[in-house]
């Protein structure tokens, strides 16, 4: 079979082989493709593999040959899964692929800004400690996470993870999600009561119609002034300029965001002067051992489908 990957530089610059995805077809990869140049570069192929390339229905239709679109990523936003479907095209997608890296990822952050390790270090290098009249100095406040209320919004495997991980720590633990699970040692509470109670509340629920701008600005005033917000799911989840404003006013005390709205970071987005905001960019799944699973997992994914048995269809 023909295989296309559209936006290969997204997954790998030569760190990782594409040898699993290679050993099944003939395969043609682009670092990028723009928005114009997709349909060409699917070409007569019957399978299309994409990281955040978006195939919507007028792609679907030019592209006759195609059978079977797969993601390098959980999430399929940027996929028109109901044109897909009309046309009997598969979609799959890698689940659970970055389950441990945006659980660590999460209390990277956390901890960035409880621990204020960057800022110690710092002030450190510029010479503080040097001159310090005491063995220890800390100007800058710190917090021990152990007995806070970590609420978590969402509660797939990486929810899940980040329960265990919080209830390590000594946290308690409380979440919202539309499907109840059964899970030691947490509680589960309404929308009102997550944003209301959470000292720490990190977002881990898809994008869709309903989660779109759902941190806004009436839930963050709901939150305490010394909440923290953590976002590893996808950055429309959050209105940019409603956290902006909060961070500014005092109204929450940090964030810290590995997504965005728009990614790349445009020059204008407004998070990029707010106050105690900690933005890496897009990099909670991308560990290196995190990206080969990813390559097996889609990899395995072509496989059944070839074999008849598709997995992880989500359309």
């Amino acid at each position: 079979m023909k295989i296309v990957i559209l936006d290969k530089k997204t997954v790998t610059e030569g760190d990782i082989s594409l040898k699993e995805i290679e050993d099944l077809g003939e395969v043609q990869s682009y670092n990028l493709t723009a928005r114009e140049e997709i349909v060409e570069h699917i070409g007569e192929a019957e399978i299309v593999l994409c990281n955040k390339v978006p195939i919507n229905a007028e792609v679907i239709e030019q592209c006759k040959n195609l059978k079977y679109i797969g993601l390098f990523a959980t999430g399929y936003n940027n996929i028109d899964l109901e044109a897909a479907k009309k046309k009997g095209i598969a979609v799959c997608n890698a689940p659970a692929y970055s389950t441990d890296a945006v659980a660590q990822h999460t209390f990277a952050l956390l901890l960035h800004l409880v621990n204020k390790v960057g800022t110690y270090n710092e002030s450190v290098h510029e010479g503080r400690w040097i001159n310090s009249e005491t063995f220890s100095y800390f100007p800058y406040p710190i917090s021990e996470i152990s007995g806070m209320t970590m609420g978590i919004m969402g509660f797939g495997s990486i929810g899940q993870k980040v329960a265990s991980i919080g209830k390590a720590f000594g946290m308690n633990i409380i979440v919202c999600t539309r499907t109840l699970k059964d899970f030691e040692g947490i509680e589960f509470v309404t929308e009102e009561e997550l944003f209301q109670r959470s000292d720490i509340l990190s977002i881990h629920c898809p994008l869709t119609d309903a989660t779109r701008n759902l941190v806004n600005e009436d839930k963050l005033k709901m939150m305490k002034p010394s909440a923290i917000l953590i976002n590893t799911a996808r950055g429309p989840i959050i209105n940019e300029q409603d956290l902006t404003d909060a961070l500014n006013n005092n109204i929450i005390a940090g964030a810290g965001l590995d997504v965005l709205s728009r990614e790349p970071m445009r020059d204008d987005n407004p998070l990029k002067s707010a106050k105690n905001c900690v933005i890496t960019p897009h990099i909670a799944w991308a560990p290196k051992q995190t990206r080969e699973r990813l390559i097996t997992i889609v990899a395995d994914n072509i496989k059944h489908f070839i074999n008849g048995n598709p997995i992880n269809v989500v359309n």
